[in-house]
């Protein structure tokens, strides 16, 4: 009867199998054949811009048969208008634009490839639903914008936002205690401080400069109104209805997305659309049916590694929440498979990093500086690359921002957190016994004694000048004159050029073609992309029988499609994540790390 009952068993799990997998495998074989499909000889290629923009995501991991719930992610758009540029039969663009809350260097890039695709003599349409200032500024980019009918513009300007928590924590016992590598350097300022410092305002102060001079200019120009009409609108009206805009020139029209769309696809086929017409385009669909006929042509590669969120320690991520981040292994990763592929001619690091802890950013730069001597290694910059994520990138030969890219923030803070008030108020009791003087003297429960506070501090300078000493090596800068630009100092990507923290103003594409003439790449031929970290999809988990790359490929999904029904708008802060995993440990950490996060709304 045992006998029976664990043949029972056994036979229940082989039949999940034999169910299960074909099933999976039939789903699979028909997204594969749908994707397959040709595309139309002309069609309008539709594209969403939305969120955060978030530098890559694991949009492959999506669960079977059920769509992603991510937006395309921001190296997807980059790719996608540089291909709709080059592609005959793209024969239009339509911009589904709302609810921008983008880094503004991302927007700078962004209009730089909608002004490529223009370039190419294809119409870009922008259409807006009730818009804000970044939603309008990206559609200023376009050669129209489109109100839907019943929206609005809420052009009122940029915000500078923090909170401080000092008092709020006090109240219930809980304090920190700080090292500050040097005043510019305002990380701690939420938890030690109930305003914003000085310096802090002064930094902040330069950035939103900085963005608004460039969003007044920009908007202005490209709509043909004078700069001071737009800010008059910013500073006296703030609301525009849709009629409001047009007749101040702020838009050209006003529609319903269906009438909109009947309209884009009247103009591609010269006739009123039929249903089954198969016109507007998805930029998700574009991407599937275009990506299998990418990088075929020629064998020599550039590897695009990309250094997204926070940075931890090998291991650290894992006591986080939800926050994207890399750590020393996934980038170690990365480097080994890129340098190991003899069809990779050159590396392109693309960094989009506040940065995190000191200690792993020291060891991914000496990782990166190994193999920049393999192969030529370029930065290019994203939205922000400061602090430990800025020291990544000294190892580059030629480093790229953009104009508005956050750089900078050359600095360490440290921050420890103690709860003795909080344990008064609870009476908590503990027994401790060590053996050694500081065995204890970390710990969550009570704040550093004198004689301990001093080393928490020299720790932190020993990291400064270390980090001040590889600017100054990789920079070719006296130790004096790398320190004057450092000491928690944040620059936009033009001010950073001035200071000689990079080489050029330019994007990702622009690094690509650094890269290629670095690496000698066939030049008759076109370059294949290999991107990394690699991310394999559940698909091609089990086409290789992977079953457990499968699994945690469903358990990413699953807890993707969670996190997006709990927190539509996954504006989750990544430096708040770190703040999290410091007060979780309750460990004292040597911090890299730009202190706030700068976006247009």
């Amino acid at each position: 009867m045992k006998d029976f009952k664990r043949k029972s068993g056994c036979w229940r799990i082989g039949c999940l199998v034999l169910v299960v997998v074909p099933v999976l495998i039939a789903v699979a074989v028909f997204f594969y054949f749908r994707s397959s499909h040709v595309l139309p000889e002309k069609f309008v290629l539709s594209v969403p811009l939305q969120g955060t923009l978030d530098e890559v995501h694991s949009r492959n991991a999506s669960l079977p048969v059920l769509s992603s719930t991510e937006p395309l992610s921001f190296q997807d758009l980059l790719f996608l208008f540089d291909r709709a540029a080059a592609d005959k039969r793209v024969g239009s663009v339509l911009l589904e634009i709302g609810g921008l809350h983008a880094n503004p260097a991302k927007l700078t890039e962004l209009r730089h490839s909608i002004e490529k695709v223009r370039a190419s003599g294809k119409k870009v349409v922008a259409f807006l639903r009730s818009a804000e200032d970044s939603d309008y500024l990206l559609a200023t980019a376009c050669d129209s914008i489109v109100v839907e009918e019943g929206g609005f513009l809420m052009l009122d300007g940029l915000k500078a936002e923090t909170l401080f928590y000092t008092t709020a924590l006090n109240k219930i016992g809980v304090t920190f205690q700080a090292s500050q590598w040097k005043t510019y350097k305002s990380g701690i300022e939420p938890f030690v401080r109930t305003e914003a410092s000085p310096e802090y305002l002064e930094q902040i102060g330069a950035l939103l400069d900085d963005v608004y001079d460039d969003y007044l200019g920009y908007a202005s120009n490209r709509r043909g109104i004078s700069r001071d009409s737009l800010q008059a609108v910013i500073d006296n009206v703030a609301l525009l209805s849709a009629k409001k805009a047009v007749q101040l020139g702020f838009a050209d029209g006003i529609a319903s997305s269906w009438a909109l769309n009947r309209s884009l696809a009247r103009k591609i086929t010269g006739k009123e659309p039929e249903r089954g017409d198969e016109v507007i385009l998805s930029a998700e669909r574009y991407l599937d049916l275009v990506e299998p006929a990418l990088n075929v042509e020629g064998r020599d590669a550039i590897a695009l590694i990309t250094l997204s969120g926070p940075i931890y320690r090998s291991g650290g991520a894992s006591g986080m929440s939800v926050g994207d981040g890399i750590d020393e292994k996934l980038l170690q990763s990365s480097l080994e498979a890129a340098l190991d592929d003899r069809d990779v001619k050159a590396l392109v690091l693309r960094i989009d990093s506040p940065g995190g802890d000191a200690l792993a950013s020291a060891d991914m730069l000496e990782m990166l500086d190994f193999a920049a001597k393999k192969k030529p290694l370029v930065v290019s910059m994203s939205g922000v690359a400061a602090s430990g994520g800025y020291m990544a990138a000294l190892a580059g030969k030629k480093i790229f921002a953009e104009q508005l890219t956050i750089t900078g923030s050359i600095g360490v803070y440290a921050l420890k957190p103690e709860i003795s008030g909080l344990v008064e108020k609870t009476g908590l009791q503990r027994s401790v016994v060590t053996r050694g003087r500081y065995a204890d003297a970390t710990s969550l429960f009570k704040p550093l004694d004198k004689d301990a506070y001093g080393k928490f501090v020299a720790a932190s300078g020993d990291v400064y000048h270390d980090f001040v000493s590889k600017v100054a090596i990789s920079r070719k800068m006296r130790w004096a004159e790398a320190d004057s630009v450092a000491g928690g100092r944040v620059w936009s990507g033009k001010r950073a050029l001035q200071a000689g923290l990079i080489d050029s103003i330019g994007g990702l594409h622009d690094a690509i073609r650094a890269a290629q003439i670095l690496g000698k790449t066939d030049k008759t031929k076109k370059t294949r992309i290999l991107f990394y970290p690699e991310r394999k999809s559940w698909m091609e988990s089990l086409v290789e029988g992977d079953f457990s790359g499968f699994s945690r490929s469903m358990t990413s999904a699953l807890k993707q499609r969670l996190i997006h029904e709990l927190v539509p708008e996954g504006q989750i802060s990544s430096i708040a994540a770190f703040y999290n995993m410091l007060m979780v440990s309750g460990q004292l950490h040597l911090i890299a790390a730009l202190p706030g996060e700068v976006v247009i709304r």
